[in-house]
């Protein structure tokens, strides 16, 4: 036989007041706050700081100078010991390049800067991704709680709220992406800039830094653009569906009417 559930009257208060606190911030988040955002954001994509068009003022100098050439006294001993050890590491099996560059100690200039252009804006963007994030999270926990108990039949609400509570997880692992993409950013950057140390005479490595600060700045500015259409397309299918979000099942004196 079986028994109901019981649940502690102290517990159940609290509980029952964290229902409330979710409510109450979740229906303020999506009719206060994210029309609120939205529009914020809509401002923050007309900053003169994220439309440049002439991406060479976004470009940082990398200092890091290119050392004079050496002369061997001997340049055929030389050329004999280079032949000497790539037999050996032949003979050994190795199959890695003997070219191995220059070793590098300390950088001539100091710490090598990151671009002060790029980390400002980043540091901007990221607070908004958080923000988004966080917010979801909440709209995210007060729909799921309004999701009613499994029944047979009238349905169709909690498919709405389903749909909801899916929308609003997969701009969650969105904007959690934009975070992934910001950090494989800073360490691309890095393995490039420590290439250019070790190889400073190739003018690829330099041009690629360039290339990819440039992609970042692109991105930046999409990816503003992505947190501003979320934060419309979420505000704007909740308001449209909020009834059955709200009541996902009538009442069946409601169905007779």
């Amino acid at each position: 036989m079986s028994s109901l559930l019981k649940v502690d009257s102290g517990i159940k208060t609290k509980v029952d007041a964290f229902r409330e606190r979710i409510t109450s911030e979740a229906e303020d988040l999506v009719a206060t706050f994210f029309p609120k955002k939205l529009l914020e954001l809509d401002q923050f994509l007309k900053d003169p700081a994220i439309n440049i068009t002439e991406l060479k003022e976004i470009h940082s100098e990398i200092n890091l100078t290119v050392p004079e050439p050496i002369l061997l006294p001997n340049l055929h001993d030389g050329l004999q010991s280079q032949e000497n050890a790539k037999k050996r590491k032949l003979e050994d099996g190795g199959d890695e390049d003997i070219v191995s560059g220059t070793k590098v100690f300390v950088m001539p200039g100091g710490m090598m800067k990151s671009n002060g252009n790029l980390v400002e804006l980043i540091e901007k963007v990221k607070p908004e991704i958080r923000t988004l994030i966080e917010k979801c999270n909440t709209v995210k926990m007060w729909v799921q709680l309004l999701i009613p108990r499994i029944e047979d039949g009238n349905n169709f609400g909690v498919s709405i709220q389903e749909e909801t509570v899916a929308e609003l997880r997969t701009v969650e692992g969105e904007a959690a992406s934009y975070l992934d993409q910001i950090s494989r950013y800073y360490i691309t950057r890095a393995k490039l800039v420590s290439k250019i140390a070790k190889y400073p005479h190739v003018e690829d490595y330099r041009r690629t830094v360039t290339e990819i600060d440039e992609k970042e700045y692109i991105s930046l500015k999409i990816i503003v653009s992505e947190l501003r259409n979320q934060y419309v397309t979420l505000h704007d299918m909740i308001l449209k569906n909020i009834e059955k979000i709200k009541r996902p099942r009538s009442s069946n004196a409601d169905a007779l009417y």
